[in-house]
């Protein structure tokens, strides 16, 4: 793909945000921080080997917030032209004239700025023209509806690149910025035996092209996603334990995460209000962030306000250490910054070294011995206040730790506090294509609301 976003437009973006930072002052602000980016990308979807849709990504911008004393304004523009980027401070200072004063509102403590920024290998660009990607997802599909006649339609595959750039500084003297990637091939195909038609996906991410999944590989492995559910059938109603695949397991210790923000504590809208130093999950489970793991899909040197990232165990033997803050929800709970302003970073979900509630899949399903594993959910059904869960769900029932039929149209129901401390077992099938890394996760007992 022409034109490559890359560490060299690092200077030129540090000059837009330095031109801002210095116009901000200019007009009598007291404190102010400018994010700048670029952002090119290229997507590409075939469906039954005609090419769907090949779209070009072209975005750049520019955010500025000032403060005249505790009062906050700010402005974006997507032009950053020099009489643009002026036009932005003006708006941002005249909106903090006319704002209240928030005691909470302001910069990060200098103290907590990234002093180093560490390269974590991030930036690996694409060099992908829009034939190449066709022939990748034509190759991706066709492999997977090569598997068996009875997949006899597909919602296409996808190719995609994604290289940008973003600077952020502040009025503190930070001013840092580094590129990044991110590519992905996904595939979703339709079986269908009589009047019975099942869908399902499958998808690679990763910073480097190379570090895909092979395009074919990934349409075989929708397409025998799709075969396993046809003859799907409903369950009576009851209580069983629950296996979350691997990659929906995330959703649940994403919820967690929401519930623990600063901004859920402070506004006293969390299932876990005042929960840290409490124990939220069983004494075997630990949940690490590691912000700076090389290529991680969530790795950064510093956050959305430049505080550096550090390692941290939000989660040792099962006991919420602290709640995941940026600098203003850290103020209004009386405590410090994380470095989380804008998301968590690399969350991994383990169960220690305790064998006993850890292992392969095979063995998660061995020790369920009957239940449901769920595959796929549908639809919010999650309240982050009351911590009350019910989704749709489809997936397989499982006798005697093997799979004995596929299951649809069922709802799964619970409450979050009491599913998270129901833990079983944290599987080693490990899903890395997010910000949270976990593996299958067993939950003692669910409602399943089906016949």
């Amino acid at each position: 793909m022409s034109q490559q976003v890359d560490a060299s437009r690092i200077s030129e973006l540090g000059d837009v945000v330095a031109a801002a930072l210095e116009q901000a002052r200019a007009a009598g602000a007291s404190q102010a921080e400018a994010d700048a980016s670029l952002q090119r990308g290229l997507t590409v979807t075939v469906r039954l080997g005609e090419v769907e849709t090949i779209e070009y990504h072209r975005d750049r911008g520019l955010s500025v917030t000032v403060y005249f004393g505790h009062a906050k304004g700010s402005a974006s523009t997507a032009d950053l032209r020099p009489a643009a980027v002026r036009e932005s401070v003006q708006k941002a200072a005249t909106i903090a004239r006319h704002t209240a004063a928030d005691d909470c509102a302001g910069l990060a403590d200098p103290d907590s700025l990234a002093r180093e920024v560490p390269d974590l290998d991030l930036f690996h660009p694409w060099s992908l023209e829009p034939e190449q990607a066709v022939v990748l997802a034509r190759e991706c599909e066709a492999a997977g509806l090569a598997c068996d006649a009875r997949l006899r339609n597909s919602e296409g595959a996808t190719v995609a690149t994604h290289n940008g750039v973003r600077v952020y500084g502040n009025s503190h003297g930070f001013l840092q910025g580094y590129p990044s990637t991110s590519h992905s091939i996904s595939c979703a195909l339709v079986a269908q035996s009589g009047d019975d038609m099942q869908r399902d996906y499958w998808y690679s991410v990763a910073r480097r092209s190379d570090a895909l999944e092979e395009a074919p590989a990934i349409g075989r492995h929708a397409a025998r996603r799709a075969l396993r559910r046809l003859g799907a059938r409903q369950l009576p109603t009851r209580r069983a334990p629950v296996l979350f695949a691997a990659e929906l397991a995330r959703g649940l210790f994403g919820h967690f995460t929401g519930a623990i923000r600063g901004s859920s504590q402070y506004r006293r809208t969390s299932f876990l209000l005042g929960a840290a130093g409490t124990q939220v999950f069983p004494p075997f489970l630990q949940i690490a962030e590691r912000p700076h793991l090389s290529q991680g899909l969530a790795s950064s040197p510093f956050d959305a306000e430049g505080v550096a990232t550090r390692d941290r165990e939000l989660v040792h033997s099962g006991v919420l250490t602290g709640y995941v803050l940026g600098s203003y929800s850290a103020r209004k709970l009386g405590l410090r910054t994380t470095g989380n302003a804008g998301g968590i970073h690399n969350l991994l979900v383990t169960a220690g070294d305790d064998p006993a509630h850890g292992g392969s899949f095979e063995q998660l399903l061995a020790r369920m011995g009957e239940g449901l594993y769920v595959t796929e959910l549908m639809g919010p059904g999650v309240n982050g206040v009351t911590g009350d869960y019910s989704r749709g769900a489809s997936g397989f029932w499982i006798d005697g730790g093997a799979v004995a039929f596929p299951v649809h149209e069922v709802t799964i129901a619970g409450n979050l506090r009491e599913m998270l401390r129901g833990i079983l077992a944290v599987g080693s099938d490990v899903d890395a294509r997010g910000a949270i890394r976990t593996g299958s996760v067993l939950i003692d007992a669910m409602t399943i609301a089906g016949e």
